[in-house]
């Protein structure tokens, strides 16, 4: 993806997000500036992934396959394990109408997927084989706290203020089939190099072409930008 493509996508989402009234922390209107002078210690922010996340997951058609995403916290895997600190993550994302997110799981991570505006979401929701692949066997779930078994393949689909809980081992592809949604993630702590596992073979990250400085940063880029 071209640098421009991603600001130009990240000022819309600012715009979007404005609309809707949901009010994102002050480090996602941060310049590049900020990053590199920050007033305290940001290792948190850094370390953790926090802020703008957009991919097209490599496939180069971002408006047909991709989605735009800001984690607000997110906690490490040591938390889970020790039982101290923060063992969850918050995000919110933006899917828009004819772009769906690709069917993935995890291995380790619960989440609760939450329609917060916009139009409907659909979750189309598969149990995951041994080998990664698609189950034939029905799925149990949970919708804001009722229990429902569906056949494999069924898309469920999501008003405003409706959630899904998605268990490990439960494919996932999420669209957006009457408007553009914007909608939140609970779960427990995010790991994404570690805890996906995409049905089919793609990346997770786009490759970006440098052809602009950045509006915002995205979380890959606090290597190059963060003085954490």
């Amino acid at each position: 993806m071209k640098r421009s493509e991603i600001n130009a996508l990240i000022r819309d989402a600012e715009a979007f997000f404005a609309a809707e009234h949901f009010h994102l922390p002050p480090f996602a209107s941060w310049t590049p500036d900020d990053w590199a002078h920050p007033d305290g210690d940001i290792s948190e922010i850094v370390e953790c992934g926090l802020g703008w996340d957009l991919t097209d997951f490599g496939l180069g058609d971002y408006h047909h396959c991709g989605i735009l995403l800001f984690t607000l916290r997110n906690g490490r895997i040591e938390n889970l394990k020790s039982g101290r600190g923060k063992s969850y993550c918050e995000k919110v994302a933006i899917i828009d109408v004819d772009q769906f997110c690709p069917a993935h799981h995890h291995w380790l991570k619960v989440e609760d997927i939450i329609v917060r505006a916009g139009g409907g979401m659909g979750v189309e929701v598969h149990n995951a084989t041994e080998d990664g692949g698609f189950a034939d066997t029905d799925v149990t779930l949970s919708l804001d706290g009722v229990r429902r078994t569906v056949p494999a393949g069924t898309t469920i689909e999501l008003g405003l203020g409706e959630s899904i809980t998605l268990e490990p081992g439960c494919y996932h592809k999420l669209t957006a089939p009457d408007g553009r949604v914007l909608f939140g993630e609970v779960s427990l702590v995010n790991d994404d190099e570690h805890d996906n596992r995409f049905h089919e073979p793609i990346g997770r990250w786009p490759e970006i072409e440098e052809d602009e400085p950045p509006h915002r940063l995205l979380i890959g880029d606090y290597p190059k930008y963060a003085r954490a």
